[in-house]
């Protein structure tokens, strides 16, 4: 049975591990290499680490912090966060992530996206669009949400693929951290616009969310911050992440 991918998405800060509402008032939840581990016990698909303050800070993720995760990770991971450059991509990889996550300079400056592919191949690519609704409509955010483009992101999705990128991560910023449920429609937008897959992410609350973003929303894949480290209406901090069984329960009807 085809089961779609369930991500956890990391957020790092300072070398930790933080969660945010709304790309607000980070909290640290805890370290990443024990995440990793326990992502490891569980047998996560894949992982995406997004460092939140590198574009701010003009920077990429420290390099130490993702040879320590690829030390770890018995699974796939993805690093984003200030990747400006075709060498800013060869550090990320070559510290042993198998994917680039890019998300500002891709907006402004599509040709990296293309450089990249060139070298590394479009499947190791994941362009990020942030979203925050405007009027009846959306526009795309960049560094960290703090700038509005006042572009759709429909023709940013489209100039991504055409760029060459090999996924694309939805999220929406007005549902970041909530758990109230993806922004579906901004998924199908996205998901009708592209042929190459489409990563949901932004809100997420239940596992009953996942197979709405993917049979409702067209996501191939949904990605979850707060659901894998909180539990319960006090969200307190506990890494988790569905057994096989509880996977393919979720998606048995698609």
């Amino acid at each position: 049975m085809y089961r779609p991918r369930v991500i956890p998405c990391l957020l790092l800060k300072d070398q930790g591990l933080v969660k945010t509402i709304k790309f607000k008032d980070p909290t640290y939840v805890g370290d990443p290499i024990n995440a990793v581990k326990i992502f490891n016990d569980a047998k996560a698909d894949e992982l995406v680490f997004l460092d939140i303050t590198a574009t701010l800070e003009n920077r990429i993720t420290d390099l130490n912090v993702i040879r320590n995760i690829g030390d770890e990770a018995f699974m796939p991971f993805a690093v984003g966060g200030g990747i400006k450059t075709v060498d800013h991509a060869k550090d990320i990889i070559g510290a042993g992530a198998e994917k680039v996550v890019i998300n500002s300079s891709a907006v402004e400056n599509p040709q990296v996206i293309t450089d990249i592919a060139e070298i590394f191949g479009r499947q190791s690519i994941i362009g990020s669009i942030d979203v925050k609704k405007n009027g009846a409509g959306y526009k795309v955010c960049v560094n960290s949400g703090q700038k509005n483009t006042e572009r759709d992101p429909i023709s940013i999705a489209e100039q991504m693929e055409e760029a060459g990128a090999g996924e694309i991560l939805i999220n929406s910023i007005d549902l970041d951290g909530t758990q109230k449920g993806y922004d579906i429609q901004l998924i199908k937008l996205i998901s009708d616009s592209v042929s190459i897959p489409v990563i949901a992410a932004g809100g997420a609350g239940k596992e009953s969310d996942f197979f709405d973003a993917v049979n409702d929303g067209g996501a191939s894949a949904v990605a979850a911050g707060s659901l894998f480290v909180f539990i319960g209406r006090k969200r307190a901090v506990l890494i988790n992440y569905p057994d096989r069984d509880e996977l393919e329960e979720i998606f048995e009807n698609l």
